[in-house]
C-alpha cells in the first residue's frame, strides 16, 4: 500500500469517526432544554423555511489542518436575475466578510452566503464567482458574493489556505432542504465557542396562524472568544465548570498573556415572512439579543455578523424593470412576535452548535468538546430544563 492510499484511508476513518461522534450527542432539546416559547419547525433548523438549502465540505488533513466551508442557499431559481430582499448586522465589525457594501446599497441578495475560515475568504469568493459563471444559463455580468468568516486558527492552519474551489462547489452542490449536519463540520470544523469547540448549529420557530403563521430559522458558525462565560437557559455553566471570563486575573491578578482574539460568529437568519430590507435590519439586530443570552459580551476582536433574507415570494423582485413594482410586506407594527422568534432561534442554535461538536487537535492545540454529562447535571440544578411542559397543550414543541 503507498504512503498516499495509506493517508486517504486514515484520513477518510478520521472523518467517519468524527461523524460518528457527532451523531452520539445530543442537540438542545435531547436533554430537555428548551428555548422560549416558541414551536420550531419540523426539522428545527434553518431549512425549515421553505426554499432554504445547506451543504457542508469539511476539510481535515492532519495534524494542521481542521476547516471547511458551508454554503446556504437562500432561495430557489436564479438570485441573480431574482434576487432576494437582505440586510446585514454588524454587532462587532472586526471581520473580513465580503460583499456586504452591496447588499448594505441595493437590500438583496444574490448569490448563495459562503462561511468559511478567515484566511479562506477570498478563495471561496472567487471559487463562488467562477462557479455560478460557468452554469448552463449563466451569462457575461458581474457578481456579489456573499461570504463570512470566524478564525479557527487555534487548531487549524489558515495560512496553508487550505480551502480550495473543489470545496466551495461541492458545499454548494451538496446543499439540500431537511436535516441539516451541525458540530464540527464544514465552517465549523475547526471553531471554538466560549472554553469549548464550537460549530456550525441551527434552530427554528413557526409562529401560530394568529401572528400570521411565519417561520424563521437560524443558522450560525459559532466561533465566540473565550473571554466570555457561557450562560445556558440563564443557567449559569461556564461558572459552574470553572470557566469563566477574566478567571485568572479574577483568582490571582494575573494577567492571562493567552491570545484570545480568534473569536467570531456568523449568523444567518431566515424567515418566510414578507419583509422588506429595512425591517430586515431590525430582524438581524435583535439576532444579538440571542448571542447575548449565552454570555457573549461582543469583545474588541470578535467579529459578529448576521445576515437576514425574506424568502416571500410577494417581496421577491426581478433584478431590472422599466416600470415601478408592487411589492407587499409586514408593517413594522408585526414585527415583534419575529422578534422574539429570532433570538430565541439564534439562542437555541448557538447551543445546538455547543453541544453537537466534538474535540478537535491540530496545531499543539485541543478545543474539547464541552462535557455532556456535567452539563445536564448543572442544567438540572438550575432547574433550567423540560420547560416546554409548563406550556398549554397546544404549544407542540418538537
Amino acid at each position: 500500500m503507498t504512503y498516499l492510499k495509506t493517508v486517504s484511508i486514515l484520513l477518510i476513518l478520521i472523518i467517519f469517526s468524527s461523524q460518528t461522534l457527532a451523531e452520539q450527542r445530543p442537540r438542545a432539546r435531547d436533554i430537555g432544554l428548551v428555548v422560549g416559547t416558541f414551536p420550531t419547525g419540523k426539522y428545527n433548523a434553518i431549512t425549515d423555511v421553505k426554499g432554504v438549502k445547506v451543504g457542508h465540505a469539511t476539510v481535515i488533513k492532519e495534524p494542521n489542518i481542521h476547516t471547511g466551508v458551508t454554503a446556504i442557499i437562500p432561495a430557489s431559481g436564479d438570485l441573480y436575475k431574482k434576487p432576494i430582499p437582505a440586510w446585514f448586522y454588524a454587532g462587532n465589525g472586526y471581520g473580513k466578510s465580503v460583499g456586504l457594501s452591496q447588499i448594505h446599497e441595493f437590500g438583496e441578495i444574490e448569490t448563495p452566503i459562503l462561511l468559511t475560515c478567515t484566511l479562506c475568504v477570498w478563495t471561496a469568493a472567487d471559487a463562488m464567482v467562477e462557479h455560478l459563471l460557468s452554469l448552463p444559463d449563466a451569462y457575461e455580468h458581474t457578481v456579489n458574493p456573499v461570504v463570512g468568516e470566524t478564525n479557527d486558527s487555534i487548531v487549524n492552519d489558515m495560512w496553508a489556505k487550505p480551502v480550495k474551489a473543489k470545496h466551495v462547489v461541492a458545499a454548494i452542490e451538496n446543499a439540500k432542504s431537511g436535516f441539516v449536519e451541525e458540530g464540527s463540520v464544514g465552517a465549523g470544523t475547526g471553531t471554538q465557542t466560549y472554553h469549548w469547540k464550537g460549530g456550525i448549529g441551527t434552530s427554528s420557530r413557526v409562529l401560530p396562524k394568529s401572528l400570521g403563521g411565519y417561520t424563521v430559522g437560524v443558522l450560525v458558525q459559532s466561533n465566540l472568544l473565550a473571554g466570555a462565560t457561557l450562560t445556558m437557559n440563564g443557567a449559569p455553566v461556564g461558572r459552574e465548570l470553572n470557566a469563566y471570563a477574566y478567571q485568572q486575573e479574577l483568582e490571582k491578578d494575573i494577567k492571562n498573556n493567552q491570545p484570545v482574539s480568534k473569536g467570531s460568529i456568523m449568523i444567518v437568519v431566515a424567515t418566510d415572512a414578507p419583509l422588506d430590507a429595512r425591517n430586515l435590519e431590525r430582524l438581524a439586530q435583535r439576532s444579538m439579543m440571542g448571542l447575548a443570552r449565552t454570555g457573549s459580551v461582543a469583545e474588541n476582536d470578535s467579529g459578529d455578523y448576521v445576515i437576514a433574507f425574506s424568502t416571500a415570494d410577494q417581496v421577491r423582485r426581478k433584478r431590472t424593470s422599466d416600470k415601478p413594482i408592487a411589492t407587499e410586506t409586514l408593517l413594522p407594527s408585526s414585527m415583534s412576535p419575529l422578534f422574539t422568534a429570532t433570538v430565541e432561534a439564534t439562542e437555541e442554535a448557538i447551543y445546538n452548535a455547543l453541544l453537537k461538536a466534538t474535540t478537535i487537535e491540530g496545531r499543539g492545540n485541543k478545543l474539547e468538546a464541552l462535557p455532556i454529562d456535567k452539563t445536564i447535571k448543572i442544567l438540572k440544578k438550575y432547574n433550567v430544563l423540560n420547560w416546554d411542559k409548563t406550556l398549554p397543550p397546544g404549544n407542540k414543541q418538537k
